[in-house]
């Protein structure tokens, strides 16, 4: 697949995201919550820190420590997308890129992460966490490019593939 639609992808996902983050902005005061589907329910929650509040207290250095994670998930996918193989390792770096960039967007131009998908379950410190799309992008990328690791051929195997492809190239030439 030809590197610019994973691009492509990466900007059509933090599109998503940021239209549901202003939808949720202009459709939801806060306290409120509408049921979408099953558990599933739309509330704004504006969160200034990282992960679950953490360091909320010191939005500068939140907000420098995600444009580095972002910057380096980036590096990474420009890296990937210049080599021929590796679908699902490009797919893994799109997302987690979208997602990183829409919340270090609003930690830079709304002072905070806006999320809005709360699940009603019974643990109650469970059914306060709220998520943006954002943050399941990342957490998708994330089990993409581990799964790609576990079952990813080791270097040994993949030095073996190609002695064997060489010897099997010049007996062709033969």
């Amino acid at each position: 697949m030809n590197r610019k639609w994973f691009l492509i992808e990466t900007a059509g996902l933090f599109a998503a995201d940021q239209l549901l983050k202003t939808y949720a902005e202009q459709n939801l005061d806060k306290k409120e919550e509408r049921k979408l589907a099953g558990s599933v329910v739309l509330r704004r929650v504006h969160n200034k820190g990282m992960c679950l509040g953490i360091l909320s207290e010191k939005q500068t250095v939140v907000r420098y420590l995600s444009l580095a994670a972002a910057g380096i998930v980036t590096v990474c996918q420009a890296v990937a997308s210049f080599g021929r193989k590796g679908f699902w390792k490009k797919q893994g770096l799109a997302l987690m890129s979208a997602g990183a960039w829409s919340n270090t967007f609003d930690r830079f131009a709304r002072g905070c992460v806006v999320d809005y998908v709360g699940f009603k379950v019974k643990d109650p410190k469970i059914a306060e966490i709220t998520y943006n799309l954002g943050d399941f992008f990342i957490a998708a990328g994330a089990v993409i490019l581990s799964l790609c690791s576990v079952f990813s051929p080791s270097n040994k195997k993949k030095e073996k593939i190609q002695r064997t492809e060489d010897i099997e190239e010049q007996m062709q030439e033969r």
